[in-house]
């Protein structure tokens, strides 16, 4: 093991567990519910644009994401371009309407909103039981990326960074809720901006200059310097399907969407459109280009995701190397106290206060329920990663589609179209569901698109066809609240 990367790695993740401490003391404050899972709605800009480009952002963007530049060339560098209207769609689309009617139902997780919108426990418990699957895979992911970020970068054994890193997060995020998770989302931004600089300044200088890179690629394979890709792969139906999957579809993302009732005001939601997109392009960019960059300088890496680790200890000095560790890091960690929070949420606000509503007021137990179910899902979470695939882009994309599939078209339509209904709904989210997970088990892809692609458009349709069939009462009573 490398001391001189770890040290300063481990003071990062001293800073994280001070954040979250004060977070743990302001809990004790407020509301439970309120306070836990939304950090009483006080988010202002700054805050609001780093959290929900943290939470976006993942081991996918900081490992997998440069690990396919690395493979494929600089045309994954301007595919990964194609994610920037991200944030400007999540805040844009769902934002201040989302956020209005969730203070007016008093909602604290997205089933509390389909539910207040469509009236419908079978949806509501459909949605919690996606959620819960669908998280364990993209948490999953998230845990495979830390552990092999500390076993390149700084020699530490995969099992045993398993270990260090998913027990870190399923503490700080038990024990600190909703504040301490945006707090060292903030903290983490500006680390992965800082870090994601640095680095590529570093692999430039390296790999000779600009030039130099581009020259080095295009004798190892002609294709990398492609907008097309190494073996093609950079077809017109790919990239229509990645946007969909990484862009458009991100409004379907539960863990992005519950960011959007937790801000404190309009003025909130305008400066983290800006910001957070300003933030996104120069993450997006530097990362990926760097990954591209990385293979003139590494030729030879046998694990493509290994890229940025790689080039962490070989571009910059042991110690600067262990500073700018906790960039990636950063990123993963905030993707997983994200979606870490939202299943504790569901676990307890969306399935067990259902079943026993009565003890909403019992504050104290629910906060030890709360906090149990996260520990409990970390160590869940810490068996699932104990044998990871070769590359996680793949596996994150998966999981990505999954929640898109079902969550889509509930969310937007439920808040645009008056005559949206529970029957319309619940049909979408089953359709979506079956459709995604055959399409994508079977690798079936229609006409080169992914399976994200007619699964929406699938679910699109079966929304019609099943709110021909709703109640008109429930609808009514629905729209009006």
């Amino acid at each position: 093991m490398q001391n001189e990367v770890i040290l300063p790695l481990v003071g990062y993740l001293a800073l994280v567990f001070l954040l979250s401490f004060y977070a743990y003391r302001r809990r004790q404050t407020g509301e439970f519910l309120n306070e836990y899972f939304l950090g009483s709605r006080s988010m202002g800009g700054f805050v609001l644009a780093m959290t929900i480009t943290a939470t976006y952002i993942s081991a996918s963007s900081f490992i997998g994401g440069p690990g396919a530049a690395y493979k494929y060339g600089i045309g994954w560098v301007l595919l990964s371009l194609i994610q920037l209207p991200a944030i400007w769609l999540s805040l844009g689309v769902l934002g201040k309407k989302f956020a209005i009617l969730a203070r007016r139902y008093n909602a604290v997780t997205l089933n509390d909103m389909l539910y207040a919108r469509y009236r419908s426990r079978i949806l509501v418990w459909f949605a919690s039981v996606s959620l819960l699957v669908a998280f364990v895979g993209a948490m999953t992911v998230q845990f495979i990326g830390g552990a092999r970020l500390l076993e390149a970068a700084a020699g530490i054994p995969y099992g045993t960074g398993l270990l260090i890193f998913g027990l870190s997060i399923a503490l700080y995020t038990a024990f600190g809720g909703f504040r301490a998770s945006v707090l060292n989302d903030a903290l983490q931004g500006l680390v992965m901006l800082l870090g994601t600089i640095l680095l590529l300044v570093g692999t430039i200088y390296k790999a000779g200059g600009l030039s130099e890179a581009v020259s080095t690629l295009r004798t190892i394979d002609p294709n990398l310097v492609s907008p097309y890709g190494a073996d093609n792969i950079l077809s017109g139906p790919f990239m229509a399907s990645f946007w969909v999957l990484v862009c458009f579809g991100v409004i379907g993302l539960p863990h992005t969407a519950v960011r959007c009732i937790s801000y404190r005001d309009s003025k909130a939601v305008h400066r983290g459109i800006i910001i957070g997109t300003i933030v996104m392009a120069i993450l997006m960019f530097g990362m990926h280009l760097a990954g591209a960059l990385g293979r003139a300088i590494i030729p030879d890496l046998t694990i493509p995701d290994q890229v940025i680790p790689t080039l962490m200890i070989t571009v910059l000095p042991p110690i600067a190397a262990g500073i700018f560790l906790a960039a990636p890091m950063a990123a993963i960690m905030s993707t997983i106290n994200a979606q870490l929070l939202q299943s504790s949420a569901t676990i307890v606000k969306d399935l067990y206060l259902n079943l026993f509503p009565q003890q909403i007021k019992q504050e104290k137990k629910l906060a030890r329920i709360s906090s149990f179910s996260t520990l409990f899902l970390g160590i869940l979470l810490l068996l699932a990663a104990w044998q990871p695939p070769e590359m996680l882009i793949w596996l994150n994309l998966l999981a990505f589609g999954g929640l898109q599939a079902v969550f889509l078209w509930p969310l937007v339509l439920g808040l645009y179209w008056e005559k949206a209904n529970a029957h319309g709904a619940l049909t979408s989210m089953l359709t979506g569901a079956i459709s995604y997970t055959l399409l994508a088990s079977f690798s079936i892809n229609l006409l080169g698109f992914h399976p994200i692609v007619p699964s929406l458009l699938l679910s699109l349709l079966a929304f019609g066809i099943g709110n021909l069939f709703g109640s008109k009462q429930i609808q009514q009573t629905a729209a009006s609240q």
